[in-house]
């Protein structure tokens, strides 16, 4: 039985966060645990809320799992403050975890941008564990100490890129770069430069997408996939999930899950 471990948020609408991840590592035939570093009050319309976990029960969870469990994957979503950063890369560090995907939460519409101390802990704490780090532009922008609309054109993508493996990340995945009627992914793992490129969504309903890239990436890693052909599979799933969103709330619509789920 393949297993992988998701840290990160308990959304309220199911739409992200752990239950989301949860999700797709049951669609794609991996064990799924989790440990929860926040709880947020959300519907299709935003948050309302958030309340962080104590450290000490966090740092609890992950050694819980770590020494009874396997874990064959591992990613992780928001955390939100320095000390809960430091936290969980003390968890990862001290229980030998692999197979690590870090999604940055750190530039999002319910989290809103991160501060300096979260971007500096997030450098030095976890992107030298990380196998791959899947930051949006925003992120991207914040972890290589760029202007968002420096990193938004690909020649500066590709500089962020750089400087973020020169932080001890083994490669990085910058998400969402527009050109036309394009949206492409940059890959870049310190030898070669990727792009995977497809169809702009023209929908608001995307909610999720980001966590579900991130989530397919863990678990075709926790099934002993070559990383390069997991972004592939992450690219081309996301894209199904949004054209085949969730058809409820009166807000943006999270991206379907079941969408993956093969034919």
């Amino acid at each position: 039985m393949h297993t992988a471990l998701t840290i990160g948020v308990s959304d309220s609408s199911g739409g992200a966060g752990v239950q989301a991840d949860l999700k797709v590592f049951t669609v794609l035939g991996v064990y799924g645990m989790a440990v929860v570093t926040a709880v947020v009050a959300r519907n299709t319309n935003g948050a309302r809320g958030v309340q962080s976990i104590d450290q000490e029960i966090v740092g609890k969870q992950i050694e819980a799992i770590a020494e009874d469990l396997p874990v064959g994957g591992l990613k992780t979503g928001f955390l939100g403050t320095p000390a809960m950063i430091d936290t969980v890369a003390e968890g990862i560090r001290r229980h030998r975890l692999d197979q690590y995907v870090c999604d940055p939460v750190m530039h999002s519409k319910d989290a809103g941008h991160a501060d300096s101390a979260s971007v500096h802990a997030y450098r030095k704490e976890l992107l030298p564990l990380a196998t791959v780090v899947t930051p949006n532009l925003g992120e991207a922008a914040l972890l290589a100490n760029m202007e968002e609309g420096e990193v938004s054109q690909m020649p500066g993508a590709r500089k962020a890129a750089e400087k973020i493996i020169r932080t001890g990340a083994r490669a990085v995945v910058i998400k969402g770069l527009q050109t036309g009627d394009k949206v492409t992914d940059l890959f870049f793992d310190g030898d070669e430069f990727i792009e995977f490129a497809a169809k702009r969504a023209t929908t608001k309903n995307t909610y999720g997408s980001g966590c579900l890239f991130s989530a397919i990436i863990a678990a075709m890693l926790a099934q002993e996939m070559e990383l390069r052909t997991a972004v592939d599979h992450a690219r081309s799933f996301v894209s199904q999930a949004i054209e085949h969103y969730v058809k409820l709330g009166s807000g943006a619509r999270p991206v379907n899950v079941l969408a993956l789920t093969p034919q």
